[in-house]
C-alpha cells in the first residue's frame, strides 16, 4: 500500500487549515479566488498567510484566534496557505506591497487597500498574546 505525497501533505496540514477555518476564515485556494475576494471586499478584511512552521502554530494562529474575541472585528476573514496553494499565496502577496513575502504573516485591508501588516519577524519573536493585543488595537482603530 502506498500513499501519494499529495495525499500525505493534505492529511498532514489539514489540522493547520482547521485552526483558521474553524473560527470563520475562508480559504482562498486559487489566484482567481484571491482576485475576486481581496480587492473587492467592502469594509475590513483580515488575511492570514498560513504556514506549517512552528511560529505559525505557536504564535500566529493562536494569536489570531485570541484577537477574534475582541468586541470590534473585521468584516471578512480570509486565509491563504504558503507552500500549499503557491499561486493563490503569490496573488495575495501582490496586495501586501511594499512588504516582501513572508509567512506566516497577517494583513488588515480596508476596502481592498492594505492598512496594517505583521511580517514574519513580528510573529516569530512575540507571544500569541502580544500578537493578539496588536491585532485588537488595529481592529479597534480600523474596523469601527
Amino acid at each position: 500500500m502506498s500513499m501519494s505525497f499529495e495525499h500525505y501533505m493534505r492529511d498532514s496540514i489539514q489540522p493547520m487549515r482547521d485552526d483558521l477555518t474553524s473560527i470563520g476564515f475562508t480559504e482562498l485556494k486559487t489566484p482567481e479566488e484571491v482576485e475576486a475576494a481581496l480587492p473587492n471586499a467592502k469594509g475590513t478584511s483580515l488575511v492570514v498567510v498560513n504556514s506549517v512552521c512552528g511560529c505559525a502554530a505557536g504564535q500566529c494562529r493562536p494569536g489570531v484566534a485570541q484577537a477574534l474575541k475582541n468586541d470590534v472585528l473585521p468584516d471578512q476573514l480570509f486565509t491563504v496557505f504558503a507552500g500549499q496553494e503557491k499561486e493563490a499565496t503569490a496573488k495575495a502577496r501582490e496586495y501586501f506591497a511594499p512588504y516582501p513575502p513572508s509567512s506566516p504573516s497577517i494583513a488588515l485591508m480596508k476596502d481592498g487597500e492594505l492598512v496594517h501588516f505583521i511580517e514574519l519577524q513580528g510573529v516569530e519573536n512575540r507571544s500569541a498574546a502580544e500578537i493578539a493585543d496588536e491585532l485588537k488595537e488595529i481592529f479597534d482603530r480600523y474596523c469601527q
